[in-house]
Formats: structure tokens, sequence, C-alpha cells
């Protein structure tokens, strides 16, 4: 049997060929990539059905990589059920995670297929109250995690001492609860707060079936699994090693999820962005470059990361440098204090781990177009294939 043959699009000369070929600022996808970090998180969470959160990169190419990996999705809002539809994406492998729901997008995704959605309130739940045999629920805790990067808990989810009458509410009004979810934030340092949280789910699932105020035989446990933004995380196994132990003492009928988003796409992608012009001011070069934090690096500001950039050009010398977005706004610079070689129009710059929060996140502020996402080794055995997807 022939194995499959893939590229690697992260090699410098294969930068320089792709950017020759569709033109700059380019995200280039590395479809392979998607797969072994899906197979690492799989392996790290055995037992764990893997749903990735469109969210950081709803790119058709993570889609169809993801569910040819046998993994699931998280969908939240009305678009990406959408997208996930036109890709005929079987709906029984999609829940809905947003907990707080427009009328319309509950529809839309029952229209689709999708019967199960999550609620954190009293209200939410009432919006259910009509579909009796349609949906079901999974309610959505609240657990606080001030290490994280991102903080989800802040914005959405009970209190965990009120779960127990948010689950009354939904039995009152003959709205079939299945389970419950959390998320403790993203870019957590170790499992602790997902352990703390599981085990506290756990005593609710308890107490709930009790009660008999559902089924209570799913528990989602988020995502927030850390990448490697320049700054070393744990392993992957090694982060997951306790949330193991932990999810081996939950009952065999307990069915558990995960909403990896970040984990899976973001050390797929690097972003390539031109030189467009030089400056030299206060005894630094400044490079401006065809994309910046109003496009790919937007993440810098929303996301509170910071990727990791380097030049294709070398050179023994370096100057102190900055690097700038293309935009007649100050706030647009990537990086100050860097050490590079001196660049001059049309050398390329490649931003590491840009597949979270990037391309997703753009704007066309200006009228600078975001960058065209270029997805390689889309299919196994098709000799490295790549497809492009310009801006809208």
């Amino acid at each position: 049997m022939r194995r499959a043959r893939f590229i690697d699009p992260f090699q410098p000369a294969e930068v320089r060929r792709l950017v020759r070929e569709f033109g700059s600022p380019l995200l280039i996808l590395d479809c392979e990539r998607v797969r072994v970090q899906f197979r690492k998180l799989r392996k790290a969470l055995p037992h764990v059905d893997l749903h990735y959160a469109l969210k950081p990169m709803p790119h058709p190419a993570v889609v169809q990589t993801v569910i040819a990996e046998g993994g699931f999705l998280d969908l939240a809002t009305t678009g990406e059920v959408q997208l996930v539809r036109r890709l005929g994406v079987a709906p029984e492998r999609c829940i809905h995670t947003h907990p707080i729901k427009r009328a319309a997008d509950i529809a839309n995704a029952l229209d689709f297929g999708v019967r199960t959605f999550v609620a954190d309130n009293p209200d939410e739940v009432r919006k259910f109250a009509h579909l009796a045999g349609q949906a079901s629920l999974l309610l959505r805790v609240s657990f606080r995690a001030p290490g994280a990067v991102c903080d989800l808990s802040r914005k959405f989810g009970c209190d965990p001492e009120g779960l127990l009458a948010l689950a009354r509410v939904a039995a009152d009004l003959g709205v079939e609860v299945r389970g419950l979810s959390f998320h403790v934030g993203s870019q957590v340092g170790d499992a602790t707060k997902h352990v703390e949280a599981l085990e506290a789910c756990a005593k609710l699932l308890r107490l709930a079936r009790r009660e008999k105020l559902g089924s209570f035989d799913t528990l989602d446990i988020g995502g927030g699994f850390p990448i490697d933004y320049g700054q070393p995380v744990q392993d992957i196994g090694r982060f997951c090693a306790p949330l193991r132990a932990a999810l081996a003492r939950l009952p065999a009928r307990v069915r558990v999820i995960a909403e990896p988003g970040r984990y899976i796409v973001g050390p797929a992608a690097i972003g390539v962005a031109s030189v467009m012009g030089r400056a030299q001011r206060e005894g630094h070069w400044w490079y401006y470059l065809d994309d910046g934090l109003y496009g790919s690096f937007s993440g810098q500001l929303f996301d509170h990361a910071r990727y990791p950039v380097e030049p294709l050009r070398d050179s023994e010398e370096r100057l102190p440098s900055v690097l700038a977005g293309p935009t007649c706004d100050s706030i647009d610079v990537i990086a100050e204090n860097l050490m590079l070689p001196q660049l001059k129009a049309g050398d390329l710059i490649v931003g590491r781990a840009m597949g979270a929060y990037t391309w997703a996140s753009a704007t066309e502020f200006n009228f600078y177009p975001r960058a065209t996402v270029v997805a390689v080794n889309g299919r196994p055995g098709d000799g490295g294939s790549v497809s492009a997807l310009g801006p809208p």
C-alpha cells in the first residue's frame, strides 16, 4: 500500500513558493498538523468525544479534517451551523453550545438537525419549553479561573449552588436535561481547575439524578488546553494526566465530551506577511508589513496572544527593529524591540502558531483585505493538495 505523501508547508522554500502562487498576506494552514494535534489530544483523553470548536478557525478544511478523523463539532452561531450544513456534516455529530441564543438561532440549528443545546439561566431554559421532544439541554456551570488567559466563566455559567434550582425549572417545564457543561477558560497552566470543576459536576450529576430531574448522563468538560506561543507549556499527555484520573472515577454510563479549539488548530497555521516599506526612527528600523493587528495579528488584541515572529531572510548582523501593520493607525504595531537582519521591501515575515483567533477575528479596516488562507495536505494520499480561500 502506497503511503500518503505530505509536504511541509512551513519550510522556507515552501513558504516562498506559496507566496509566489497566492500572494501576500497568507495564512498557511497545514491539515496534517491538525491531524497530529487531534490525535495527540485523543490519546491524552481516551473515551472523551472531541467536539472541535469552530470559533478560533471556522475554515472548511479544518472541519473536514476533524470529521475525517472521527471527531465531532461544537457550534455556537447560526453562521457556523450554515457552514457545516454546506459541507454535508451529519448533524448528529454536532452540538450547539452558546449559552445565550436568539429564537432564530435555535430554529436554524433544529432545522439542520442539532438536538443538544446549552443553557445557563432560567430565561434561556424557558426558550425550550415549547420544544419538548425536539431538543435537550446541557446546563452550564461556572467555575472561575483567574489564572486563565481568558476566563470564560466570568461571562457564562450558573453558580454551582444554583444548578439544582435551574434543573428544577427545566423539569417543571418538561425540558429534557442531559447533563452539565463547564469551561474553565483558555490557556490555563495546568489541569487543576479542570479537575476541580469535574469533581464538583460529578456530585451535581448524582444529586440531580437522585431528584429525577433528568437523565444527567453527559458531561462536557470544555476546552482551554494550552499551546506554545514561544513560552513552553506542559505536554498535553502530562497536562491531562490528573484529568484522566478524575474522569476514571465517573460512572461508566456518563458520556464525556470536550470542546477543543485552540489546541487543535493553533499550531497548525503560520501567518506570512511581506515588507511593504521601511523607515529609520529613533535608532530603530521600522518595517511596515501588509498584515497587522487589524488583520491576522488581531489575536494580540482580542486573544491576548503574542505570536513568535521571524524573518525568512537571515544575517549575522542584527539591528533594533519594529514590525508594524499596514493601516494608518498608530496602534497597529505588531512587535517592538526586536533584533532583526536589515530587511527590504518584499522580504517575508513569518508568525508561528497563528491558527487560532487570527484570520477568524481579522477585519478589513482601512480596506486592507484579510489574508488568503491556503490549506495544504487536506486529503491524505493527495500528494500535498493545496486549496485557497481568499477574503470574502
